[in-house]
């Protein structure tokens, strides 16, 4: 059996769903997910495995306006994420509609060769089929081998755009074994979810502020770091008497196997996102 195997990458404005779209194209967690912009800070990779396909999915951070140190650090891993793969997916969210941001980064994506280029027109789920059919006509402009309205939330048209991205796939071997679906070291992959929590306990009150990083690894105990940039946002993230590090411990221990303790502890490293020393010492 010929095996097909290659790189997508995912990219788009900040929440289009390329997240909630990895997560279901590989049919397992492998990114976190919010509805908070800058959400995805690294290249996550998740790894569809088939019998006769290897796909490679690099999930990416939303391309947006920059406007600290984090948010160009954040672009330039987008943008590189693009080089070396075999198809870059523009993901737009259908609801809100192409937008002029939408509009700049397609412009970018010219770069990209059409026949490598495929446009996704996620969050269907709930439109009228007149209204979906109105984004593809916006979007029909961007010179791109296939287009492609999906639901990542539902799954709905998510099999078809798989098996578009398999047959575009060259021949070649498996780059991971197949009993891998994330690419993501263990460490990054618990501060994340320790993150992903926070993002939806504290709503909008320090999203782009928080950082969280694992500072001492004895599996099974692991101690995360959680960095804020002003004091007055230690107690939003510790919450009254405890409850909101309680909270997200709990949620975070849950993801993980059996017998895992999570020991969370806040600090503050002030105005890190507008430091591009401190971006790079985060790992972003």
């Amino acid at each position: 059996m010929t095996l097909r195997s290659g790189f997508v990458a995912l990219t788009g404005r900040p929440n289009v769903g390329k997240s909630t779209l990895i997560n279901k194209i590989v049919d397992e967690k492998v990114s976190i997910t919010s509805d908070k912009a800058q959400t995805t800070r690294h290249e996550i990779r998740g790894v569809l495995n088939r019998a006769d396909a290897q796909v490679v999915v690099v999930d990416t951070p939303g391309v947006g306006k920059p406007r600290s140190a984090l948010g160009h650090s954040l672009n330039d891993t987008a943008f590189s994420a693009w080089s070396g793969v075999d198809v870059v997916c523009f993901v737009v969210d259908g609801r809100s509609g192409f937008g002029r941001g939408d509009a700049g980064l397609a412009e970018r994506l010219s770069r990209v060769d059409p026949e490598k280029l495929v446009v996704v027109v996620n969050k269907i789920d709930g439109m009228a089929p007149e209204k979906v059919f109105a984004q593809l006509q916006a979007v029909s402009s961007i010179p791109a081998a296939a287009y492609f309205p999906v639901s990542a939330f539902t799954g709905k048209g998510v099999s078809a755009l798989v098996e578009h991205l398999v047959a575009a796939m060259p021949e070649g071997p498996r780059w991971y074994p197949e009993d891998v679906v994330r690419e993501t070291p263990d460490p990054l992959w618990v501060a994340e979810l320790v993150r992903e929590q926070l993002l939806r306990v504290t709503h909008q009150e320090v999203p782009h502020s928080v950082a969280t990083r694992v500072t001492e690894w004895e599996w099974p105990r692991v101690r995360v770091e959680i960095l804020v940039e002003r004091e007055s946002q230690k107690g939003i993230v510790i919450g009254k008497g405890g409850s909101v590090l309680k909270d997200v411990g709990i949620k975070v221990r849950r993801q993980l196997p059996r017998g895992a303790f999570v020991e969370l502890v806040v600090g503050v490293k002030s105005g890190w996102q507008h430091d591009r020393t401190a971006v790079e010492e985060l790992g972003y």
